[in-house]
């Protein structure tokens, strides 16, 4: 019996390959070409399956075009390049990659948390250029972050890794707020506070962004929430792009509305709003939060257990559309 087909849409760790060799006809792009929509689907055209990244939209569209195809597993834990409704009225199975990135990324945004508060990009770029030429007691001078508050606005797993690195590693004071408040033995676990969205914005000295992307957060810091926090606070955002308004951000770090941000997500990336090339107070990384070789491998490997698992007739383990899978065992 022939193997079903299936397409890795971009570059990805060779064992990963091999491991799916075992199962399918596979399609791979290991030169890492980024296709356009017209390409990505004349290249599932036949295909089964599709070994996805945040980069490669799954909408009608495609969906009309491509009628053989099953099943896309997304290598990360965001799903917002599939228009999952669609997905599931062409009963086409959407799988995601969650849970092994967690404290991998709630390492990140705290590292990204720290640069930012403490200066640390923007005072690497003063030393390379040869500007430091003694010291001075307001050098660099930025923010403490030990017993400060702590904001977080979206409270999932990612935003509970960081607060627990911040009320249990620097006796920071944690609020949050999310759609929906948390048990209280969760609230205990990670020493947190509900509080509103207001009250947030305009308490906490330090401000990460950990909420998913969709149409009712998108631009959910905008010119409007930027002006009700401190002017010394500082904005981080490893949640999605779209969520903050990129342009009224760097007005805001501009006009000194508030003190610094850092960014590991963007509007339109990777291409980056020029405002905020322009600006030393904020700290700019490529969509890294969760960058260790381990967790990669271990993202690429849950998309790959997903494709494995619904060919070979078992459940997959990360389904989005569940319902898809009802259907099909049903029928």
């Amino acid at each position: 019996m022939a193997l079903p087909k299936i397409l890795i849409a971009r570059a990805v760790f060779p064992e990963v390959i091999a491991r799916l060799e075992q199962h399918f006809e596979v399609e791979s792009n290991q030169a890492d070409t980024i296709w356009s929509q017209a390409e990505l689907t004349a290249r599932l055209q036949g295909k089964d399956g599709a070994f996805t990244t945040t980069g490669e939209r799954i909408d009608a569209q495609v969906l009309a075009a491509c009628p053989q195809l099953k099943i896309c597993a997304n290598m990360a834990v965001g799903y917002n390049n599939f228009d999952v409704a669609a997905m599931t009225v062409a009963g086409v199975l959407a799988t995601n990659a969650p849970d092994v990135l967690t404290e991998t990324t709630a390492d990140f945004g705290f590292a990204l948390l720290m640069a930012t508060a403490r200066r640390i990009t923007e005072s690497e770029h003063f030393l390379r250029a040869g500007k430091w030429t003694k010291w001075r007691y307001d050098l660099f001078a930025g923010s403490d972050i030990h017993g400060a508050t702590l904001g977080i606005l979206g409270m999932g797993r990612i935003g509970q890794g960081i607060a627990r690195r911040g009320a249990f590693g620097f006796g920071m004071k944690v609020i949050y707020h999310n759609r929906s408040r948390l048990d209280a033995t969760l609230e205990a676990e990670c020493k947190a506070a509900y509080v509103s969205k207001e009250e947030l914005l305009a308490t906490a000295d330090h401000l990460v962004l950990v909420l998913p992307y969709s149409p009712t957060s998108h631009h959910a810091i905008g010119a409007a929430e930027l002006a009700l926090m401190k002017p010394t606070a500082t904005l981080v955002n490893i949640a999605r792009g779209g969520i903050v308004d990129d342009a009224a951000l760097a007005a805001a770090l501009r006009d000194q509305t508030i003190a610094a941000a850092g960014l590991d997500v963007f509007e339109g990336e990777p291409a980056i709003h020029p405002d905020l090339l322009a600006l030393d107070n904020v700290v700019l990384t490529p969509h890294i939060a969760s960058a260790s070789l381990p967790t990669r491998l271990a993202m690429a490997n849950l998309a790959a257990d997903n494709l494995i698992a619904f060919f070979t007739g078992q459940p997959p383990l990360t389904p989005l559309n569940a319902a898809v899978l009802a259907s099909r065992y049903s029928s």
